[in-house]
């Protein structure tokens, strides 16, 4: 009898293995229960990805720039080698490499017309690091909106189903509705998220480089005084 019970709660214990193992959902099998409001949801979560991607590669390129740049250009510029160090900074193709050549460009000219053309020059790189940042925050604004809109499609999927029951309602019935519902709002949370942090990680990058170029312009202008300083 000992032998038996054990053989049998052994089987048990099988076969509930078995059925929990069966009864396993993956993820992909819980995105399409999602319903049709999880494809414009992943679509956004790619665009997110993407931009952030980009924006990342582009803002380590912005901010390369080789040790003793500033030394470099001042011993250029104060020993009259102007032509060289306009070709040294068109070699450093970064922001700052961009607006001091600029502004050497307009060496002779009153100072504040160089000044004026160093913070033109920034305006146009501050728009090029700037670029998609608006879309990844209007991603995170939009994705967990779509997962509430998805939450009340979902919902109303279920009271129709309530609807045309003319008996008892069995979950069974519901589990379309409320499935789609607790995805989407699920999906739409964690886009929303992602975007959310994406946007701001971006955005403390850019405010970084903002300082190095304003540090840069600064350095350049002080080093065009310094002659005048010293008469």
């Amino acid at each position: 009898m000992e032998l038996l019970q054990i053989t049998t709660s052994t089987s048990v214990a099988d076969s509930t293995m078995m059925a929990g193992a069966s009864d396993s959902v993956s993820v992909l099998d819980l995105l399409v229960t999602g319903g049709a409001m999880v494809i414009p949801l992943g679509l956004l979560f790619i665009a997110a990805l993407y931009i952030l991607m980009e924006r990342m590669r582009v803002m380590k390129k912005a901010s390369k720039l080789p040790n003793g740049f500033h030394d470099e250009v001042k011993r250029m510029v104060s020993s009259g080698d102007v032509n060289g160090a306009m070709l040294y900074c068109a070699q450093n193709d970064t922001p700052m490499g961009r607006m001091i050549e600029k502004g050497i460009s307009r060496i002779g000219s009153p100072l504040k017309s160089i000044e004026a053309s160093i913070e033109n020059v920034g305006k146009i790189e501050l728009y090029k690091l700037e670029k998609n940042l608006s879309l990844l925050a209007t991603i995170a604004g939009a994705a967990p909106m779509l997962g509430f809109l998805g939450t009340v499609t979902g919902m109303i999927r279920a009271f129709i189903a309530i609807a045309q029951q003319e008996g008892t309602v069995s979950p069974k019935d519901l589990s379309t509705g409320i499935y789609e519902a607790m995805i989407t709002t699920a999906v739409g949370l964690f886009v929303g998220i992602v975007a959310y942090l994406s946007y701001n990680f971006l955005v403390a990058k850019v405010s970084k480089l903002i300082h190095q170029m304003e540090y840069t312009s600064i350095d350049f202008i002080d080093l065009l005084q310094e002659p005048q300083k010293a008469s």
